[in-house]
């Protein structure tokens, strides 16, 4: 995942609203959002590679999505986890809190740069491990988005995804933040970060919504949590090369809460 735009409300009845789109290799194996057949109570998409998600819900209560960390001076350690696997693992470990709380004490040191979001509809955090720092917080209410450096950095993309999110809640959601996810064009030069890729590379990669023939944006996620409810509605909308529609779906999941372990 390498764009993410949300909105935390946790006393509102709609505690979050995210739209998020997922950049990758078109040859990298994926499964489409689905409940997982090896663990039904997660749905949401699937890295066939290395096994784990990029965005996903589970069915009593979590939400969980990473993007990775552009900084090609990030020391990567030999044989590294996967970073999808801290999705599941946001999912499925008993006491959120403590375990994130271990990542930051110093675990998080074996992945690679990444930025995780993790939470339960009461409580959101994020951990970011970049070049020197492994930082975790606790999200504040409100519109916030998140990329490839760490959370609210101002690149173009950023705020424009957080610019349609915001309209969105005002007007038409999904629809308008969705429209702002869907901008293919790159941003001015002048705006763009110095990430230590190249101009050219920056270019490419500056829109929200990125067009290749191997690399590319290869799925619009939107989530709303209703806390009301007790549910969680989930559509994914995937793509191909060049940016050409492969279908969507849509999952509501009704959620069994307050079924994990309590955490301090």
């Amino acid at each position: 995942m390498c764009l993410i735009a949300f909105d935390f409300r946790p006393q509102a009845p709609i505690a979050l609203r995210l739209v998020a789109n997922r950049d990758e290799f078109y040859q990298r194996p994926t499964a489409a959002l689905a409940a997982w057949q090896d663990a039904p109570d997660i749905v949401g998409g699937r890295d066939l590679e290395a096994g784990g998600s990029w965005l996903a819900v589970h069915r009593r209560g979590r939400f969980a999505a990473v993007t990775n960390v552009r900084d090609p001076a990030l020391a990567v350690a030999p044989g590294a986890p996967s970073r999808g696997q801290l999705v599941r693992d946001a999912l499925e470990c008993p006491d959120l809190a403590a375990w994130l709380l271990r990542l930051a004490g110093g675990e998080g040191w074996r992945y690679a740069g990444f930025n995780l979001l993790a939470g339960d509809g009461e409580r959101l955090w994020h951990l970011h491990r970049g070049r020197d720092e492994l930082l975790l917080t606790q999200v504040a209410p409100g519109i916030h988005g998140l990329s490839n450096a760490t959370l609210d950095t101002p690149w173009p993309k950023l705020i424009a995804a957080r610019q349609g999110l915001a309209t969105a809640q005002r007007r038409r959601w999904p629809e308008d933040a969705l429209e702002a996810f869907g901008q293919t064009l790159p941003a001015d030069d002048g705006h763009l970060p110095d990430t230590g890729v190249g101009l050219e590379l920056e270019r490419r990669l500056s829109p929200p919504f990125i067009v290749g023939e191997q690399y590319g944006t290869r799925a619009t996620t939107w989530l709303e949590w209703d806390a009301g409810e007790g549910a969680v509605v989930l559509e994914e909308r995937r793509f191909g090369p060049a940016g050409q529609p492969q279908g969507v779906t849509r999952e509501q999941i009704t959620l069994h809460l307050n079924s994990f372990l309590a955490s301090p």
